[in-house]
C-alpha cells in the first residue's frame, strides 16, 4: 500500500520594495569604499613619493630607507585596498551581512530585517509555516523600512576627505616636478628603483669633490670644493666638521671655499654642507716620509781593540769616544729621490778650550741605494756637533723638518768598582769568611778588577798592620760590566786581629790611568774576648725585647681574661667582637716579634758556640732559652691567635664563643709561662755571660798594657833619653797613641771594678769579690793613671815596666776567675757526674762546632785558592808584611 506524498513546499520572497532599498543601499556603500580604497593607495604612493623627495633635499636617503619607504607607500595597495575592499565589499554582498551591518545604527530595525531575510530563507509546507503571516511580517517590516533612510546606517564615510588629500598631494608632487624638474625626476627615480645607485640631485654642485684624502699625521690641512658651473644655488658660505670636532665655517671667495683643519691623528670622515648639499670626505693622517731605523757605525781608537760596531739610534743620539770615526746610516719607510746633510756644532755644549782645534763643518749629499741612505766617514775630535738631515720621497713629500742626529764627543772616563752583598761595617773573628761580590764598569771595557786591604791596630802593639791584594779576573775590551764573587778570610790571609779596611779596584785600558777604587768596607777582626763581650752586648739587647714582649702577652692575656668573663650573647656583641678582633690583631704582631726575635737567638747561638771560649751550661741555657722561644713562635702564640679567630666568626653560636676565648685564655697562659721560663733561663745565661767577660775583660786589659809596653821596647833605641819635643814625629804619634791607649785601658779597669761590684751584690759569689777587693787594695787605678803621666813625659822605661807589671796582675786575676769558673761546672766534659742531658748537649754543641770548622774550612779554602789564581797571573798578593 502506497504512502500518502509529501505536500510541496512553499517559499515566500521579500517585497520587492524592500529589496531595491537593500540594493540601493549595497550600491552606495561599495562605491564610497572603493573610493576610499583608490585614495588611500593614491596617498601612499604619494607620500612616499614626497617622503624620499624630502628627504634627499637634506641628506643622502640610503637606499634600504628608500626601499622601505616604497614598500610601505606600495603596501596600501597591495595590503590595505584589498583588505578594505574584501571588509567592505565581499563582506557586505548578502542582505543578511546589510542588515547586520544597518543593526549597528538602527538596532531595532536591523534586527527585524534580519529576521525578515531567514524567513524567506526558511523552507517548509503550509502546514508548518504559514505563507500569508510570514508575507504580513514581510510587509510591516518593507513599511517600516520605506520610512527609513538607510544610507544614515552606513558607517563612517572618508572618500571625501581621502579624495581630497590625494589631490593635495598630487598637487604638492606636481608642484614639485614643475618647479624643480631635475630635483623631480631624480626623487622619482631612486624612489622607483632605491637599490640603484642614481646620485641624489642637489641644487647645490661640486666640481669634481674629493672623497679621500691623506694628510700630514698630526699637521694642519686644507680641502678645497670648487662649485660646478650649472650649480643652482651659490651658497655664499659653506660648513665643514672632522667628526665630532667642533664645525668650521667659510666664505665662497671665486667660486671656492676653502677650509683649513688642525692637525688630525686618528682617520675620519669630514662632512660638508653646501647649500642642501652635504659630502662627505674620507681623510685618513699618515706619517711623512720617515727613517724606519737609523744606525751609526762606529770605528773606535785603536788601543781600545774594539772592532767597529753598528748602533741603533732610536733616540738620535750617538756617543763615541774621542778619535773615533763614524758613519750614519738611515733607513726610510718608502724610497727617497734626493737626500743631504749638514753638520753644525751643538749649542748645548760648552765652548772649547783655547787650544781645541777650530770646528770646520761639512756639507754634502748621502749615497742613495733603495731603502738605505748612507753618510761619508766623518771624525770625532773633541767638539760634539749635531747633523740635520733633509729628504723628498719620490712623491715628492717632503720628510719631517728638524731631524737630526747628535754626536757627543766622549772622554774615556775611569771605570767604576763596587763591592756589593757585604755591610758597611763588619765584625768577625779570624776564621770567618765573608763572602761578596766586586762590581767594576767602564764605558770603553774593563782591564781587570781585584780587592785590596789594609789593617790598622786600634792598640798599641809591636805588630806589623796587614796589607795586600788579590786579583779577582781579567776583563775585555768588550766587557763593560764585571761581576767577580770574592771570599776574605783573615786566618786563610795570615791577618790577626785588626781593623781592616777593604777596598775593591778596577782598571780600564786608558794609557797610564791607574786603579780605581771603590767606597771602603771596615772588618772588625775580633780576638775571642772582644767577641764574647759584643755577644754578650746583644745577648743583652735580646733578653731585654723578650722581657718587653712577655710584659706585652701579659697585658693581652689581661684583656682575654676580661673577655672570658663575659657571656657568649655579650661577646657577639659588636663593641666585643671588635674587641676580639683587635685582640686577633695584636696576638698576631707578638707571633711576629718572636719570630723575628727568635730568628736573632739562632744568629746569636751560632756564633756564641763558634766562639769556643763561651761555657758550655752558658750555651746550654741559651739553647734552653731558644728551644722555648721556637716553640713559641710556631706553636704556643699561634694557637692562641687561631682560638681568638675563630671566637669572632659570624657563623658562631654563644657557646661557641664563649668557648674558643675560654680556650685562648689557656693556651695564652701557658705561653705567659713558657714566656717567663725562657726569660728565666736566659737571664740565668746571662749572668754566667757576664761572669765569663769578667774574665775576657781582664785578659783584654792585660793584652792591651803588653802591647803598650811591646810598642815602647821595639823604639827604645829612638826614643830613650830624649825630650818629647826632639821625637822624631812618627815616634811622638807612637807615644800620643800609647798615651791615649792607657787613659781607655785606666777607664775600662774603673768600669770593670764597679761591675764586679754590681754582679756580686746579684750573686754573692766569693771569688768575684775577691777579685774586687785585690783590686781596690792594689790601687790599680793610681798605677794606671801613673803610667799615663810617664808616658806624656817620655819616661819610656820606667812606664814600660809598669805596664808590664800591671799586665801581669791583670792576667793572675784572670786565671783565678777562669779557674773558677771551671771549677763551677765551665770548661769542657770528663767526669762521671755528667746526666744523660748534659751529655747529648755535649755531644750536640761539639758536632755543632765540628759543621761550624769544617764549613771555615771551606772557606778559606775557597778564599785560599782565589789568593793561588791571582798569583798565578799577577805578582803574589801579600798575606802578611
Amino acid at each position: 500500500m502506497a504512502l500518502p506524498s509529501t505536500p510541496p513546499a512553499h517559499q515566500v520572497v521579500i517585497p520587492e520594495a524592500l529589496r531595491l532599498q537593500l540594493d540601493d543601499f549595497r550600491r552606495h556603500l561599495w562605491r564610497v569604499k572603493i573610493m576610499e580604497a583608490v585614495a588611500a593607495g593614491v596617498i601612499g604612493l604619494l607620500v612616499s613619493f614626497l617622503l624620499v623627495y624630502g628627504l634627499d633635499r637634506i641628506w643622502q636617503t640610503p637606499g634600504w630607507a628608500r626601499l622601505v619607504i616604497l614598500v610601505a607607500g606600495v603596501s596600501l595597495f597591495t595590503v590595505f585596498a584589498p583588505f578594505w575592499l574584501h571588509r567592505w565589499v565581499w563582506r557586505q554582498r548578502r542582505e543578511s551581512q546589510l542588515a547586520r551591518l544597518i543593526a549597528r545604527r538602527y538596532p531595532g530595525l536591523g534586527d527585524r530585517l534580519l529576521g525578515v531575510i531567514e524567513l524567506q530563507d526558511q523552507v517548509g509546507n503550509a502546514d508548518t509555516l504559514s505563507p500569508r503571516l510570514r508575507e504580513a511580517a514581510m510587509e510591516a517590516v518593507a513599511i517600516e523600512a520605506g520610512k527609513r533612510k538607510l544610507d544614515e546606517a552606513l558607517p563612517p564615510q572618508r572618500h571625501r576627505r581621502w579624495a581630497l588629500a590625494a589631490l593635495l598631494l598630487a598637487g604638492i608632487a606636481a608642484a614639485a616636478f614643475t618647479l624643480t624638474p631635475r630635483a623631480g625626476l631624480n626623487a622619482l627615480q631612486r624612489w622607483l628603483m632605491p637599490l640603484s645607485n642614481t646620485e641624489r640631485y642637489t641644487f647645490t654642485r661640486l666640481e669634481n669633490p674629493p672623497f679621500y684624502r691623506a694628510v700630514a699625521f698630526g699637521e694642519a690641512f686644507e680641502i678645497t670644493l670648487t662649485l660646478s658651473k650649472n650649480s643652482e644655488e651659490r651658497p655664499a658660505k659653506a660648513a665643514g666638521r672632522y667628526g665630532l670636532q667642533p664645525g668650521l665655517e667659510t666664505q665662497l671667495e671665486n667660486g671656492n671655499y676653502h677650509f683649513t683643519f688642525p692637525g688630525q691623528q686618528d682617520p675620519g670622515t669630514i662632512i660638508f654642507r653646501v647649500g642642501d648639499l652635504r659630502h662627505e670626505l674620507r681623510v685618513e693622517p699618515v706619517p711623512r716620509p720617515g727613517m724606519e731605523s737609523v744606525a751609526a757605525v762606529v770605528i773606535p781608537p785603536a788601543y781600545l781593540g774594539i772592532p767597529e760596531k753598528t748602533v741603533d739610534l732610536n733616540a738620535g743620539v750617538v756617543s763615541a769616544v774621542e778619535g773615533s770615526k763614524i758613519r750614519i746610516d738611515l733607513t726610510t719607510n718608502r724610497p727617497l729621490a734626493t737626500a743631504s746633510f749638514g753638520p753644525t756644532r751643538s749649542q748645548t755644549i760648552e765652548e772649547p778650550k783655547a787650544d781645541a782645534p777650530p770646528y770646520v763643518p761639512s756639507l754634502g749629499v748621502l749615497e742613495i741605494s733603495g731603502l738605505v741612505a748612507r753618510t761619508p766617514l766623518m771624525e770625532i775630535g773633541v767638539i760634539p756637533f749635531e747633523i740635520p738631515f733633509e729628504w723628498t720621497d719620490h712623491l715628492g713629500l717632503a720628510g719631517e723638518s728638524g731631524f737630526r742626529v747628535r754626536v757627543d764627543a766622549l772622554k774615556d772616563a775611569p771605570p767604576t768598582c763596587y763591592l756589593q752583598g757585604i755591610d758597611r761595617q763588619k765584625v768577625m773573628l779570624p776564621e770567618e769568611t765573608v763572602d761578596f761580590e766586586v762590581l767594576a764598569e767602564d764605558d770603553f771595557g774593563v782591564k781587570q778588577t781585584g780587592i785590596e786591604w789594609s789593617g790598622q791596630f786600634t792598640r798599641p802593639t809591636d805588630e806589623v798592620p796587614a796589607k795586600g791584594e788579590m786579583k779577582l779576573g781579567d776583563g775585555s775590551p768588550e766587557d763593560r760590566r764585571i761581576n767577580k764573587t770574592a771570599a776574605f778570610s783573615p786566618a786563610a790571609f795570615g791577618i790577626t786581629p785588626q781593623k781592616i779596611t777593604l777596598r775593591g779596584y778596577s782598571e780600564d785600558y786608558f794609557p797610564n790611568r791607574g786603579r780605581v777604587y771603590s767606597e771602603p768596607v771596615t772588618l772588625y777582626v775580633l780576638t775571642r774576648d772582644e767577641h764574647a763581650q759584643l755577644l754578650k752586648s746583644r745577648f743583652d739587647r735580646t733578653i731585654s725585647e723578650l722581657e718587653d714582649l712577655a710584659r706585652r702577652e701579659q697585658e693581652l692575656l689581661d684583656e682575654n681574661r676580661r673577655l672570658e668573663r663575659l657571656g657568649g650573647d655579650e661577646l657577639q656583641q659588636e663593641k666585643n667582637t671588635k674587641r676580639l678582633e683587635g685582640q686577633e690583631q695584636a696576638e698576631a704582631e707578638s707571633k711576629r716579634r718572636m719570630k723575628e726575635l727568635t730568628e736573632r737567638m739562632e744568629n746569636l747561638m751560632k756564633d756564641a758556640a763558634r766562639n769556643g771560649d763561651i761555657q758550655k751550661d752558658t750555651l746550654k741555657k741559651m739553647a734552653e732559652s731558644l728551644k722555648s722561644m721556637q716553640e713559641l713562635s710556631q706553636e704556643d702564640l699561634p694557637k692562641v691567635e687561631e682560638k681568638l679567630a675563630d671566637s669572632h666568626e659570624q657563623s658562631n653560636a654563644p657557646e661557641k664563643t664563649g668557648k674558643d676565648v675560654i680556650q685562648a685564655v689557656e693556651e695564652q697562659k701557658k705561653a705567659v709561662d713558657k714566656m717567663q721560663a725562657a726569660i728565666a733561663k736566659a737571664n740565668e745565661a746571662n749572668r754566667q755571660f757576664e761572669a765569663g767577660t769578667f774574665v775576657n775583660r781582664l785578659k783584654k786589659a792585660a793584652g792591651e798594657q803588653n802591647g803598650i809596653a811591646s810598642s815602647l821596647i821595639e823604639a827604645y833605641e829612638r826614643i830613650l833619653g830624649v825630650k818629647s819635643s826632639k821625637l822624631d814625629p812618627s815616634d811622638q804619634r807612637r807615644l800620643s797613641e800609647a798615651t791615649s791607649q792607657q787613659a781607655n785601658t785606666a777607664s775600662d779597669v774603673r768600669w770593670l771594678q764597679e761591675d764586679l761590684g754590681n754582679y756580686f751584690a746579684r750573686t754573692k759569689g766569693d771569688s768575684f769579690k775577691q777579685i774586687l777587693d785585690e783590686m781596690k787594695a792594689s790601687q790599680i787605678d793610681i798605677g794606671l793613671e801613673e803610667i799615663r803621666n810617664l808616658l806624656g813625659n817620655n819616661h819610656s822605661y820606667t812606664a814600660t815596666e809598669n805596664s808590664k807589671k800591671w799586665a801581669d796582675k791583670l792576667t793572675g786575676w784572670a786565671k783565678k776567675l777562669e779557674g773558677e769558673k771551671d771549677k763551677n761546672g765551665g770548661g769542657g766534659g770528663g767526669g762521671g757526674g755528667q746526666n744523660p742531658e748534659d751529655e747529648d748537649f755535649e755531644f750536640m754543641l761539639r758536632v755543632m762546632k765540628l759543621v761550624q770548622t769544617e764549613q771555615d774550612l771551606r772557606a778559606q779554602t775557597r778564599a785560599l785558592e782565589q789568593l793561588r789564581r791571582s798569583s798565578e797571573t799577577s805578582p803574589p798578593a801579600t798575606r802578611k808584611p
